[in-house]
C-alpha cells in the first residue's frame, strides 16, 4: 500500500420531478439557479437531457470534507428546485413511466449524441455515481484498472439504488446497470497489457463510430480524460451522501492497496466479468456475489467484509475505516437505497411513494 493518502473526488447525477413524482424538463433551470445563488464548493452542471442535473465535488481528502460538499450541494439543488415546485431525485432509474421522451439538453455535443444513438441516448435514462481516485500517472492508471477490475461487482452492489422503474419492481437492486449497459462503450473494461492497448481500442472506437469522443469511454473503470485520476464509473447514484462517500472511500482505498502490487493481475475474462457484473446488479448488498478471488457465489456481506479486510491498511493510513464499517453493516441490514425503493413500493404498488422517500433524503 502506498504510504501517500491519496486524493479523490465524487460526482452525482440527479433526476428533477414534478409535485406528481414526474420527470420535469426544468433541470438546466434548477442547475443555473442553483449555481447563480452560490454558498458551496464544487460544480453544478448540466447533463445529456433536461430532466437531470448534476454535481461534483472539488478535490477531496478526508471522508468528512467530502460528505460535507456533497450534502450542501445537493442542498443547493434542492432548494433550487423547490422554488420552482420541483423535487431533486437520487435514484438510479426513474420510478414512473414517462409519457413522453425526454428533452435533450441543447449543446452541440448533447445534440450530436441524440442525432447518433437515436434511442439509446433518449430512452437509457440513468443517474450515476463516478468517483476519480488520483494516479501518479497513465501507465500506473492501467496496472491499477487491471487489479481493480475483479472488485467490480461488488462496489456495483455498495450504491445499488435502481429497483422501481416505470411504475414496477424490476427484480434488480441496479436496473440502471443493466439499463446504462446499452450504450457501446459500457461495461467492464477488459485487461490491457499496455497503455497503448488501451488507447488502441479507444481509437478503433472512434474510427469505427461507436463513440464520438473520449469523453465517451463509458467502461465501469477507466482513466480520466480530464484529470489525473481513475475514474469509477460503476455505480448507481447514491440515495444518501453517506454512501456515496462510502464507494469513494473503498474505491480510494482499493486504489491505494493495489498501487504496490507487482503481482500480475488477475486472469479474469471479460465475459465472465460481464456476468459477475450482471448477478451483483441483480443482488445487491444483501443478495449473493461472485468472490472476486474465486468466482464462486458467496454472501454479498462477506464479500463486502473481505473489501473491508483487504482495504483496511489503507482506510487506517486515511482515517476512513470506521466510516467504512458503518456504511457497510447498514448497508448488510438492508438499508440500503435499493431495498429502502422496494419496501416503500411494497407497501402500495406506488411508485409515487418511492419518489417521496427519496427526495426527501436531499
Amino acid at each position: 500500500m502506498t504510504d501517500q493518502v491519496l486524493t479523490f473526488g465524487v460526482e452525482e447525477e440527479f433526476f428533477v420531478v414534478d409535485r406528481r413524482a414526474m420527470l420535469s424538463h426544468a433541470g438546466d433551470d434548477v442547475v443555473d439557479a442553483a449555481e447563480a445563488a452560490g454558498g458551496n464548493r464544487g460544480e453544478l452542471q448540466h447533463e445529456l437531457t433536461r430532466t437531470q442535473a448534476e454535481a461534483a465535488t472539488d478535490i477531496c481528502r478526508t471522508h468528512s470534507g467530502a460528505l460535507s460538499q456533497l450534502r450542501g450541494l445537493r442542498a443547493d439543488l434542492a432548494g433550487a428546485a423547490a422554488k420552482r415546485g420541483l423535487r431533486l431525485l437520487p435514484s438510479g432509474c426513474a420510478p414512473l413511466s414517462e409519457v413522453e421522451a425526454p428533452i435533450i439538453t441543447p449543446t452541440p455535443r448533447y445534440e450530436q449524441m441524440a442525432d447518433h444513438f437515436g434511442a439509446t441516448a433518449r430512452t437509457a435514462l440513468t443517474c450515476g455515481c463516478h468517483v476519480h481516485v488520483a494516479i501518479p500517472d497513465k501507465e500506473t492508471g492501467i496496472a491499477v484498472l487491471n487489479r481493480v477490475r475483479p472488485w467490480l461487482p461488488a462496489l456495483l452492489t455498495l450504491t445499488a439504488n435502481s429497483p422501481i422503474t416505470d411504475g414496477y419492481d424490476t427484480g434488480y437492486h441496479s436496473w440502471r446497470y443493466q439499463q446504462w449497459s446499452r450504450w457501446p462503450s459500457a461495461g467492464p473494461p477488459p485487461k490491457f497489457a499496455s497503455l497503448d492497448e488501451y488507447e488502441s481500442v479507444v481509437d478503433a472506437w472512434l474510427r469505427a463510430g461507436s463513440i464520438l469522443d473520449r469523453g465517451m469511454v463509458y467502461w465501469d473503470v477507466r482513466l480520466s480524460e480530464n484529470q489525473p485520476t481513475l475514474e469509477f464509473r460503476i455505480a448507481d447514484v447514491a440515495a444518501t451522501p453517506e454512501e456515496a462517500v462510502l464507494l469513494a472511500v473503498l474505491a480510494r482505498g482499493l486504489v491505494a492497496t493495489v498501487l504496490d502490487d507487482s503481482a500480475p493481475p488477475p486472469d479474469l475474462p471479460n465475459e465472465v466479468l460481464r456476468a459477475q457484473l450482471w448477478r451483483a446488479s441483480r443482488d445487491g448488498a444483501t443478495g449473493r456475489c461472485p468472490h472476486p478471488r474465486t468466482g464462486d457465489l458467496m454472501p454479498a456481506s462477506a464479500v463486502l467484509e473481505d473489501l473491508i479486510t483487504l482495504t483496511g491498511p489503507a482506510l487506517d493510513a486515511a482515517g476512513d475505516r470506521e466510516f467504512a464499517e458503518e456504511g457497510i453493516a447498514r448497508l448488510i441490514a438492508g438499508e440500503g437505497g435499493a431495498d429502502r425503493q422496494r419496501e416503500a413500493f411494497a407497501k402500495r404498488q406506488r411508485a409515487e411513494d418511492v419518489v417521496d422517500l427519496l427526495s426527501a433524503t436531499t
